[in-house]
């Protein structure tokens, strides 16, 4: 089976690591005091907190096993700086939506750094993936669950 890419930027990747290693050092240390704190408590067959502390456990190593997966099949956005007029992975791009007029300014990064919230939007988007490959002045169709929306693309930068 083929693992897909993971595209990150660099400051994604090192959020991610800092995480794994938190998750890593910290959290499974505090776990590992649970199980062994309820363990004491006595019986496991009725003892909810044994019980508690175990899914927990679990939990965490799944979430462990997903960063590392990711970590390992990463491939970091790398500024190309002969093609700044063209959207790509990195790159802020700043779209008139050509109804209301509004702005709309967002930042193209792979899947696994999409924030909405911190108006990052993945490359595999609707939106990312209409305007990717495009140019300041081009009209783009984007088409969504609620029909066609059109965008003109304002300005691309690299922040």
């Amino acid at each position: 089976m083929m693992s897909k890419n993971n595209y990150m930027t660099a400051d994604g990747v090192a959020k991610l690591q800092e995480r794994l290693e938190y998750l890593q050092n910290v959290r499974r240390q505090e776990v590992a005091e649970r199980i062994k704190s309820a363990i004491a408590l006595g019986d496991l067959s009725e003892n909810s907190e044994y019980e508690d502390a175990k899914n927990e456990q679990a939990f965490l190593e799944g979430e462990i096993a997903s960063i590392q997966q990711t970590l390992k099949n990463v491939q970091i956005i790398e500024e190309d700086v002969s093609n700044d007029d063209e959207v790509a992975l990195g790159k802020t791009v700043t779209l008139i939506h050509s109804g209301t007029k509004a702005e709309r300014v967002y930042t193209v990064v792979g899947a696994e750094e999409a924030d909405l919230f911190s108006n990052k939007i993945s490359n595999e988007s609707p939106v990312g993936a209409a305007i990717l490959g495009h140019k300041v002045g081009d009209k783009v169709k984007i088409n969504t669950p609620n029909g066609e929306i059109f965008y003109t693309i304002k300005a691309i930068s690299r922040d």
